[in-house]
């Protein structure tokens, strides 16, 4: 059985895809430690799937929306502060829609979604090693070859320092990134569970508390691992390795999401040990947090101050109030107001903020308030619409197609998982200029949006 997942998940259903595919499956692999690398061969994939689809290509509708919403991007840039700042931010747009596109066409399968995941999580090893050797063994490294072909900075004790950051700018990019990569890690390694599961190797029991006695399990059931145990061992090891520096990030808002998953792969799979845990967990350390002072110090006994004192910013008492998410959502949104229909333009947000607090800050800490105040609301509501109709057509298909397994079902329930990640985790931080994981955000939603359209077309033969 697992012999015949791999074959099935390298092979394209669609033979004529078959070369972008590989190339698709290289570039990923390669991506997190050379971004330049891993662009270029991802360019290439999505290209030559536009030269051989263009026809499917052109008559999706959604398509015709990102081709509006980007020529209202360049419109917006005449009317901008700033307009060479506006248009130098067009790059981190247009190249990406087009790459949305052509990805959009050649993901069509569940088959698919399994070995992309499988890729972000074995190259998610090294850079889950160098932030170990970073942050514990002072591992320092500043590598360049042929300028961006290969570029690797590793600061010693992370950046900021005493914060995990690994080879990524910062430590809370480096937190997104590991949020993706474990939200769609646990979804394998559910799978992986579910397998071992249904051949008898957890015979004495299961996570919703029901007790299957050892006679009843199969008997030809082997003591040692054999090849399904593998996987779910490797993965069971990745994620702890994932979790621990996910944690060490220091990054609140992916601790927040990574705990959310959990409980919704809990709720989903109908574990309500699970679900009771993870809320006692969650409700433990929000009240050792946030609860007053009688009530927090009793919490505080039990959780470690490392997490309460984070989440309250206890840990940071004393940072100036124009580093506040607060105090930069309020100046973005009054920016919004002041120009409600062209924004002032992208990447017009730092030099504003700048003359008004007279601090230099890169983006406001939430993508949605910062295009609101950059490119206008109408804008910002047609990209929101866009992104929104993937991720329900995605729920739609979910709940409603005949044609997908409960095992491929769970694929797909795991990058509408990661959907919601992203889109939480852009509400009090931006990962659009992390090149990084502004080109995984696109490929996911692409990934989605590829099997929207397949199984909608699947559905329409059906009722012919």
């Amino acid at each position: 059985m697992l012999g015949t997942r791999l074959k099935t998940a390298f092979r394209h259903p669609n033979p004529n895809l078959q070369f972008p595919w590989n190339l698709a499956q290289l570039g990923l692999f390669i991506f997190p430690l050379s971004p330049f690398l891993g662009a270029v061969t991802l360019g290439f994939a999505s290209l030559i799937t536009w030269l051989r689809q263009h026809r499917t290509v052109i008559r999706r509708p959604l398509n015709w929306g990102f081709a509006l919403f980007g020529v209202l991007l360049i419109i917006s840039c005449a009317f901008a502060e700033n307009k060479t700042e506006a248009f130098l931010g067009l790059f981190n747009f247009l190249p990406f829609i087009l790459f949305f596109i052509g990805f959009s066409a050649l993901i069509q399968t569940p088959s698919q979604l399994r070995q992309l995941s499988w890729n972000l999580v074995i190259s998610s090893i090294p850079v889950v090693i160098i932030g170990f050797g970073q942050l514990f063994f002072g591992w320092t490294c500043k590598l360049e070859v042929l300028w961006i072909v290969l570029e690797i900075n590793i600061l010693p004790q992370g950046d900021p320092p005493g914060r995990m950051a690994s080879i990524f700018m910062h430590a809370n990019t480096l937190g997104a990134y590991l949020m993706i990569v474990f939200i769609l890690g646990l979804g394998l390694w559910l799978e992986s569970y579910q397998q071992l599961r249904g051949r008898g190797h957890f015979a004495g029991g299961t996570l919703q508390g029901e007790f299957i006695s050892p006679s009843s399990s199969s008997p030809s059931s082997p003591s040692s691992p054999s090849s399904p145990d593998l996987p779910f061992l490797f993965l069971t090891v990745v994620l702890i390795g994932n979790f621990v520096a996910l944690i060490l990030t220091n990054s609140r808002n992916a601790w927040a999401i990574a705990i959310a998953a959990c409980f919704a792969y809990a709720v989903y799979q109908g574990w309500r040990i699970i679900i009771a845990f993870v809320s006692g967990v969650v409700g433990s350390v929000m009240l050792a947090a946030f609860a007053p002072q009688a009530i927090a110090v009793i919490f505080r006994k039990v959780v470690p101050a490392f997490f309460w004192a984070r989440l309250n910013d206890q840990m940071y008492p004393d940072r100036p109030t124009a580093l506040m998410r607060k105090t930069q959502w309020e100046f973005a949104w009054s920016l919004a107001k002041q120009r409600p229909w062209t924004g002032w333009g992208l990447r017009n947000f730092t030099a504003l903020y700048k003359a008004h607090s007279q601090i230099r800050l890169g983006h406001p800490h939430n993508l949605f308030v910062m295009l609101s105040a950059e490119t206008g609301f109408p804008i910002t509501l047609l990209y929101c619409c866009l992104l929104g109709w993937i991720f329900f057509a995605g729920v739609q298909v979910l709940r409603r197609s005949k044609d997908i397994d409960q095992e491929d079902k769970l694929i797909l329930f795991s990058y509408l998982l990661v959907l919601v990640g992203w889109v939480l985790f852009n509400t009090a931080d931006v990962t659009l200029f992390d090149f990084r994981l502004n080109t995984l955000a696109w490929l996911l939603f692409a990934t989605v949006c590829g099997i929207v359209y397949r199984y909608n077309q699947l559905e329409v033969r059906e009722k012919e």
